[in-house]
């Protein structure tokens, strides 16, 4: 892995990107009722004084764009125009680029991909659309990771080696029967894959892997939260695991670039992978949430 860093902070030309994404155009994205998903699955129940009686609110459950996740090839060159410079050159982290050939037929060199994960900006449009809507546990605009920031963890991939998925061929894969696009693990910034497209997929959820759990070996800020049920608010990980590779039950994703998608999915998907000819890709992350109205003190709630 040393190598290939190496090699790819070396052997790269760069060019200034035409920035596809800005701020209005993500929020705008989050009108979507397909990826929100919002339900009514059970009841709350709340003891209010004084007289004393119970009083209860639906339990609802949606799905909320938490962050913006970017895997772009060339350093600060982030496809989230306003957050570019955030990822830009650093002390050990200047470089970027893959190690593809013109040559179609070498498919086998590895990608590298920067990435950042930073709060998705509907935050603060979602917050203020009433009771039934849950608040987010992450801070639209806030920066989660910064790839530039974790040399040794991205680029080197040193505290990544131990893990047992790493070593061991066939554990977290972004698979599905014979459609393969790579492996969660190890959790760094280069790839053997082919197709850009995907492999720029596999690096966002290589990122938010991590960012989601606390205690990992990278430099982040982790957007794990505990469940409040004396607020009513169950955060995403207080029923299953914070995130599961292809499992709609702990994730979707929505593309932001190189277009905008109106639909959310998990990965693999079937068919072609759009590509971005500069190697840059964003995804708003949704993740699902349960809350209910306070209307007391939390007593019990029935339901999923």
């Amino acid at each position: 892995m040393l190598v290939f860093a190496s090699a790819a902070i070396t052997s790269t030309a760069f060019s200034t990107p035409a920035h596809a994404v800005n701020t209005a155009q993500i929020v705008a994205a989050t009108a979507n009722t397909q990826c929100m998903e919002w339900s009514v699955v059970g009841v709350c129940f709340w003891l209010k004084c004084y007289p004393c009686k119970v009083r209860t609110s639906m339990k609802v459950k949606h799905y909320i764009p938490e962050v913006v996740v970017s895997s772009y090839a060339n350093t600060g060159a982030n496809p989230w125009s306003e957050m570019s410079s955030l990822g830009s050159a650093k002390p050990g982290a200047e470089g970027g680029g893959n190690l593809i050939t013109p040559n179609n037929k070498r498919d086998n060199l590895p990608r590298f991909k920067n990435a950042d994960v930073i709060g998705h900006p509907a935050d603060y449009v979602l917050s203020n659309m009433g009771d039934y809507i849950c608040d987010s546990a992450t801070t639209g605009f806030r920066p989660y990771y910064l790839s530039t920031l974790d040399v040794p963890g991205w680029r080197w991939g040193v505290t990544e080696m131990l893990y047992p998925q790493s070593i061991i061929p066939g554990r977290r894969e972004i698979q599905k029967g014979m459609n393969g696009w790579g492996s969660v693990y190890p959790r760094q910034g280069f790839l053997v894959q082919g197709d850009d497209g995907k492999a720029g997929a596999v690096m966002a959820q290589r990122a938010a892997d991590f960012v989601v759990r606390t205690g990992q070996p990278h430099v982040y800020k982790s957007i794990h939260a505990r469940r409040k049920e004396s607020r009513g608010w169950w955060p995403p990980g207080s029923y299953e695991d914070p995130l599961i590779e292809g499992s709609m039950k702990t994730h979707k994703w929505q593309q932001l670039h190189p277009s905008v998608s109106n639909s959310c999915e998990v990965w693999p998907t079937t068919g072609l992978v759009e590509q971005d000819e500069q190697g840059g890709y964003a995804y708003a992350l949704w993740r699902p949430y349960r809350c209910c109205e306070p209307k007391g003190t939390f007593l019990y709630s029935i339901g999923q």
